[in-house]
């Protein structure tokens, strides 16, 4: 027998679709979402480029992109950053949140001759008078317009985010020199301030006696001036991201060009349902395109360090490879600067092998880290250091950090660093070492380490190891990936062995021996000296992942470990080689 309700047995949940909570920010602010928001939809957008000068080009749009399901944790605070307007011929500013940015509009060019300013994201600037070209723009804008040759005397409008500026040509065509529009994004944001037009650019200046300037484009985008104010020019509207007009006037002693305007950032927060929904219910939010979508796949963060290298008699062994992603996703916890311009890795449910690179062991000549490895991310085993007397001499080994450099003329360099190569570098090269002096002494380079180069041999002194990074993603700043210290071996001077890098770097060892890097860590470890006495080895890796607390995370073995922090994020830390397994 058919159902009132659609079909559904069981007690009937009423909700209400549709009705997200927006939030229009217009300044520097941290956005609270609501304690059961877990995803939002959100506009950013960049500060717009201000206007060249003495007959310049229009500023370029700021750039403008919806990011569409972003996993967020609810009851949490996100920084957002709104980019400034540029002020004249200068380019704006990034807007930035959730671990996203709305980028920063080009400037227009200056007379005589000069191109508009070309930008990764927004759009590019207008060309200014005789002869330049518009800036190029990035995927979320476009370029701004050129100008002609001579005579000249009108400069090109600034790109937005709906189309390119437009050219200064003879100055007699309709919307010569004008601004590229902007785009309307009321569609997906219903309310929005200025009509919800965005990211217009600025118009082109023209020199006195001209008959017309270039007008902003739809958007924001301020005029460009005629001549010395024959006609006025304007700023880019505040919070539109639109460009600046180009200021007008001869070539020579002309005006200012005119300030971008600054962005802004919508925020919608989007529904989720939970318990048994009717199906009449289910396909009117289909149809109304309200019925909320799952959680995952989830923004993840994390951290991923090798295991560092063995010493060698001199040469400290390199730190293990260092890789990290930026920290925005999960809560905005400090990042080490090689995350800092790293997205995080968007994961789906299901179980993810995890690898943590064990250290390599020490000897006359050291070996190679091991290779720590979590979904896509590999971050390369330290490299060795070397000792070998005439007969054994073996070239410094490369890895995530290099080795360090022993005193012949075949060992002597250190290894290379961020091998095979990833951006942002995984590493640093090892320090060199150098050879036998009067008094017989020897003397290794230190090991490489995450954000700098192990210490070159330096008489009296062994060079020390390079220093590690520093990250929060586990709640607490720690120091990883330190080189190791060098060596030496003494006929008679007070020789100083190196110390191991800050991060887990061993020390290096005369009379006493080598120490080994700290356990996960991917400290690489300290030289002895060719003493009898103990080389170190790398300390072990670690892997560290974060994710959104909506997110279920469980590890294996049991040796591993999760933790949630204050702000709702989870986090798992592998000190082994497991499984992570999000739901």
């Amino acid at each position: 027998m058919a159902r009132a309700n659609g079909g559904i047995i069981g007690k009937r949940n009423v909700t209400s679709f549709g009705k997200c909570k927006q939030t229009t920010i217009t300044s520097n602010a941290t956005h609270t979402t609501q304690p059961t928001t877990r995803l939002v939809d959100t506009l950013l957008l960049g500060g717009g480029g201000g206007g060249g000068n003495q007959q310049g080009g229009g500023g370029g749009a700021g750039g403008a992109e919806i990011f569409t399901s972003v996993v967020v944790c609810g009851n949490t605070g996100y920084p957002i950053v709104i980019g400034g307007g540029g002020s004249n011929n200068a380019d704006g500013n990034d807007t930035t949140g959730f671990g996203k940015t709305g980028g920063k509009g080009g400037s227009g060019g200056t007379s005589p001759v000069d191109n508009g300013n070309t930008v990764p994201l927004g759009s590019g600037g207008g060309g200014s008078n005789c002869g330049a070209s518009g800036g190029g723009g990035g995927p979320q804008g476009n370029p701004g317009g050129p100008t002609a040759g001579s005579p000249g005397g009108f400069a090109g409008g600034g790109g937005g985010h709906g189309g390119a500026g437009n050219s200064g040509g003879a100055g007699c065509a309709t919307n010569e020199q004008d601004g590229g529009p902007g785009t309307d994004f009321s569609p997906t944001f219903p309310g929005i301030p200025n009509s919800g037009v965005y990211a217009g650019g600025g118009g082109g200046a023209s020199r006195t006696g001209q008959p017309q300037r270039g007008e902003g484009g739809p958007g924001g985008g301020g005029n460009g001036e005629r001549g010395s104010n024959q006609e006025a020019g304007s700023a880019g509207t505040a919070n539109t991201g639109g460009g600046g007009g180009g200021g007008g006037g001869p070539t020579t002693s002309g005006r200012n060009g005119f300030n971008g305007g600054s962005g802004i950032v919508i925020v919608k927060e989007l529904n989720k349902a939970s318990g048994v929904w009717n199906l009449r219910s289910q396909l009117k939010a289909k149809q109304q395109g309200t019925w909320p979508k799952p959680i995952l796949p989830a923004e993840v963060d994390y951290l991923v360090v090798a295991g560092g290298g063995g010493a060698g008699y001199y040469g400290g062994g390199g730190a293990g490879g260092y890789r990290e992603s930026c920290g925005a996703s999960t809560g905005s916890y400090t990042a080490s600067p090689l995350g800092a311009s790293v997205t995080a890795l968007r994961l789906a449910a299901g179980d993810y092998p995890v690898t943590v690179g064990a250290g390599g062991s020490g000897g006359q000549n050291g070996n190679t880290g091991s290779n720590s490895v979590f979904s896509t991310i590999t971050s390369t085993g330290g490299g060795f250091g070397v000792g070998g007397p005439s007969g054994n001499v073996t070239a410094a080994g490369t890895g995530g950090s290099g080795g360090g450099g022993s005193y012949n003329s075949g060992d002597g360099t250190g290894g290379a660093g961020n091998t095979p190569p990833v951006s942002p570098p995984q590493g640093n090269p090892g320090g060199n070492g150098n050879g036998a002096t009067g008094t017989n002494d020897y003397v290794g380079g230190g090991g490489g380490g995450a954000t700098a180069a192990g210490t070159n041999a330096s008489n009296p002194a062994a060079g020390n190891g390079g220093a590690g990074a520093t990250s929060s993603i586990n709640g607490t700043p720690t120091a990883r990936a330190g080189g190791g210290g060098a060596g030496w071996y003494p006929g008679g001077s007070p020789f100083t062995p190196g110390s191991g890098g800050s991060g887990g770097g061993g020390d290096g060892g005369r009379p006493g021996g080598g120490s080994n890097g700290s356990t996960n860590t991917g400290g690489g470890g300290g030289a002895n000296g060719e003493n009898g006495q103990p080389i170190g080895s790398g300390g072990s890796g670690i892997v560290i992942v974060r994710t959104p607390g909506c997110v279920s995370i469980s590890v294996s073995p049991g040796t591993n470990s999760t933790a949630t922090r204050p702000c709702g994020a989870k986090v798992a830390t592998f000190t082994v080689s497991g499984t992570l397994t999000i739901s």
